[in-house]
């Protein structure tokens, strides 16, 4: 039996169907009575018991006033899991692979639906001193962008953390490093616009403040220990775990800034034939956007050393994921792999208690030591999805991680080439035909060397930048199809593989040449936003 409108909760809670992923429903609407709530509910091929399960812990989370988040696309709404600022539900039965599966699965929509989400980070600086931003004067600027722009403050206790309005959020890295997470949008005019608007307000309030925003991938002047730590409980659990499985975590947290773009699928065939992409792709993508030659004042032997540190933060929950390329590969495969990476931190009762360390599979069972007999939610599994890094990740949607932070071109650059190869069927079909027979070793040589030699690395029997040129017209051909002439975007894009000159390499053109060679303090200037 699977649910549709009209059953009754007690015919909910006594059928179970076996799973076929991929939710999709058509009437749904988001009601706050109980009744109502799940009656008008329509998952046509979701496990009866799963989607129960969804249904049940976001009602206990309605009931105890946090209110049911849904998430409308078009006619449909998905019921997700709560952000980790608010306290999770309590799970009144063991959740199992299944849900987790589904959860996943529940990602799916029709191409109509699709959306494009970027993220970009920044790092903030004294005007006069180029020191990193404090915590105090991100404290007066977010305040300043809430009071003057009509965002919605977000607090840890008595810090202010974030802004929220609607769907776009300003967020803190560890090291301050100041981040948009913009809104699912339709095209790349939108997203644009929409960067263009964040940087403008951003910039109002900063300049008056005597403070400025850097475009690059890793901090080019400052060490760790000149890094102000963020007051977020998160980001101390993490800052005293990273050191215990690798030498650069710290790096990775306080020195580095990304550009990042998150694209949708519409089934889990479709998942896979993405992901495959976008994973074989990512080296590409961090060469073409490579943009952090330098560390403390000098030259660093890298182009992209932001890509080069990750590489020894923590390989439980970094890399090429070379089982994405595997026939087994699907949602369940992934879920497998995101419960063998040990756990982060728990949220309960507005506070993170930290569970370094230790087994998602043990807190399914209730046997999580720092809080014994408690159960996981979705909440919980949305918070650990969220603490894995690979190139590429999946949650209900995909996130390519492989680029540098760069100056604002690139900023609606790399959604531009995403979206031309991973949104258009035909130039996705050519771009899985071309990277078909890459070897997982060969994969891997790309990551390994594309830090250092970016588009220059050798590869088969010419250079990365021969193939980064096929792979860039077919993003632009892509977006040409897509009717919404956006294929301009690309114009950064198309000039460094014509030129194959990297902006990693136009920065050490001018280190050592119109700066002197001396120092690296105009990149301040030269890449303010």
């Amino acid at each position: 039996m699977l649910i549709s409108q009209g059953h009754t909760m007690s015919e909910l809670l006594s059928h179970v169907r076996g799973p076929s992923y991929c939710i999709r429903s058509e009437n749904v609407k988001c009601m706050a009575d109980c009744s109502s709530f799940v009656s008008n509910i329509s998952f046509p091929s979701l496990t009866l018991k799963t989607t129960t399960r969804m249904i049940m812990q976001r009602l206990h989370l309605e009931s105890s006033g946090s209110g049911v988040q849904c998430y409308k696309r078009g006619h449909r709404v998905i019921v997700g899991a709560s952000p980790s600022t608010e306290d999770a539900v309590i799970a009144t039965a063991p959740l199992t692979k299944e849900d987790l599966v589904a959860y996943l699965a529940s990602g799916c929509k029709t191409k109509e639906k699709w959306r494009i989400g970027t993220e970009n980070e920044k790092f903030g600086f004294e005007i006069k001193t180029l020191r990193p931003m404090k915590y105090e004067q991100i404290a007066n600027l977010l305040n300043g962008i809430a009071e003057r722009f009509d965002w919605e403050k977000i607090m840890e206790g008595d810090n202010i953390i974030g802004l929220k309005q609607g769907k776009q959020s300003i967020s803190l890295e560890p090291g301050g490093q100041f981040e948009l997470s913009g809104a699912p949008l339709e095209t790349l005019h939108q997203t644009c616009v929409e960067v263009n608007s964040h940087l403008y307000q951003v910039k109002a309030v900063a300049e008056e403040m005597g403070i400025g925003f850097l475009g690059i991938g890793f901090q080019p002047k400052w060490g760790v220990k000149d890094i102000p730590i963020m007051p977020k409980g998160r980001y101390e659990i993490i800052r005293n775990y990273v050191p215990k499985v690798g030498s650069l975590g710290l790096d990775v947290m306080y020195r580095t800034c990304t550009v990042q773009v998150n694209l949708d699928f519409s089934s889990e065939v479709d998942m896979i034939k993405k992901f495959r992409v976008s994973l074989a792709l990512q080296p590409i993508a961090t060469a073409l956007f490579a943009n952090s030659p330098f560390t403390e004042g000098k030259p660093n032997g890298y182009l992209s050393m932001r890509s080069q540190v990750w590489t020894d933060y923590d390989n439980n929950r970094t890399g090429m994921l070379p089982f994405v390329f595997d026939d087994s590969f699907g949602f369940e495969r992934y879920v497998d792999y995101a419960l063998d990476v040990p756990m982060y931190f728990v949220y309960r009762k507005k506070k993170y208690i930290d569970c370094s360390g230790l087994s998602f599979r043990d807190f399914m069972s209730g046997k999580l030591s720092p809080i014994p007999g408690e159960l996981a939610t979705l909440n919980d599994w949305e918070n650990h999805l969220a603490t894995i890094y690979p190139e590429v990740r999946l949650k209900r949607y995909l996130e390519m991680r492989g680029a540098d932070g760069g100056p604002w071109r690139s900023l609606c650059a790399l959604p531009a080439f995403w979206v031309g190869i991973l949104y258009d069927e035909v130039s996705l079909q050519s771009v899985l035909d071309i990277t078909a027979d890459w070897t997982p070793e060969e994969r891997q040589m790309l990551r390994n060397k594309v830090p250092k030699s970016g588009l220059k690395t050798p590869f088969r029997d010419g250079l990365l930048r021969h193939v980064a040129e096929e792979v860039v017209k077919l993003a632009k051909d892509g977006l040409e199809r897509r009717g919404f002439k956006e294929s301009g975007f690309l114009n950064e894009v198309a000039e460094v593989v014509r030129t194959g000159v990297t902006p990693a390499e136009k920065l050490l053109e001018m280190y050592h040449g119109k700066w002197g060679g001396q120092s690296v303090d105009p990149v301040f200037e030269e890449l303010l936003y």
